[in-house]
């Protein structure tokens, strides 16, 4: 029996020499693609690639990568400083007084460029001093922390709550004429009496006078403010006589 066409066995050895051969081509390819690359970077001629040249454009890349990091890391830094800077001491969740007359600027100058609508809500909170005197003022800042979590989450992301001083809180509504800032305020107020602050076993029940102020073309931050602020001394004069 006559057998044709046979090939001859290669060895192991053999194989592998070939199969490195065969990817030796690839790969200093890949590795020169790389080296370009990385001198396209410095606009270093690829025949000048020694060694050296390597190792410092290495190192080069090391260094710039450890400067992004830390640039991110002070942006960051920044930014919560920035935060910080605007909020309330004792209830970060809402704006400080200089914050807040930063934000009503803006918000009136944005009101007055596009004609649209925006109020200021005053809140002041009722017998504050008889709260204080009676549990502490420990008892009055829980108190005041619960008022600003009811009007945090009661507002839309637009608007803006900030702390104007004491026991006084103010809300910031954009698009919103003097008829919904009003009824705004009544369901804000609505929703602050309806929470409770438990204090060392005690339930201390919270309410608040308000009052509103659409803006008007013309006005200054501390115009609107007092206005609102005289908004609300006359409804909370009217709570006053109506309990008389």
């Amino acid at each position: 029996m006559e057998i044709r066409d046979r090939k001859p066995v290669q060895s192991a050895a053999a194989v592998r020499k070939r199969a490195a051969v065969a990817r030796a081509p690839a790969a200093a390819a890949a590795g020169s693609a790389a080296a370009r690359d990385v001198v396209s970077v410095g606009g270093v001629p690829e025949a000048e690639l020694t060694p050296n040249v390597r190792r410092a454009i290495t190192q080069l890349m090391a260094e710039v990568e450890q400067v992004r990091h830390e640039l991110q890391e002070a942006r960051q830094r920044i930014d919560y400083l920035e935060k910080l800077v605007d909020q309330d001491p004792l209830m970060p969740s809402v704006y400080n007084r200089r914050a807040f007359v930063r934000e009503l600027t803006r918000m009136m100058a944005f009101a007055h460029r596009y004609g649209v609508p925006a109020s200021l809500v005053y809140f002041d909170v009722n017998n504050m001093k008889h709260i204080n005197d009676a549990h502490g003022h420990a008892a009055g800042d829980a108190a005041l922390v619960t008022m600003a979590q009811a009007l945090v989450e009661n507002v839309r992301t637009t608007d803006v709550v900030g702390r104007l001083g004491g026991d006084e809180m103010g809300v910031l509504l954009v698009q919103t004429d003097q008829e919904l800032a009003n009824h705004k305020a009544a369901e804000l107020a609505a929703r602050i009496e309806a929470r409770e602050t438990l204090w060392q076993g005690k339930v201390l029940h919270v309410t608040v006078a308000y009052g509103a102020h659409a803006f008007a073309h013309g006005d200054s931050a501390g115009e609107v403010i007092e206005a609102a602020d005289r908004a609300m001394y006359s409804q909370k004069s009217k709570m006053k006589q109506g309990r008389a």
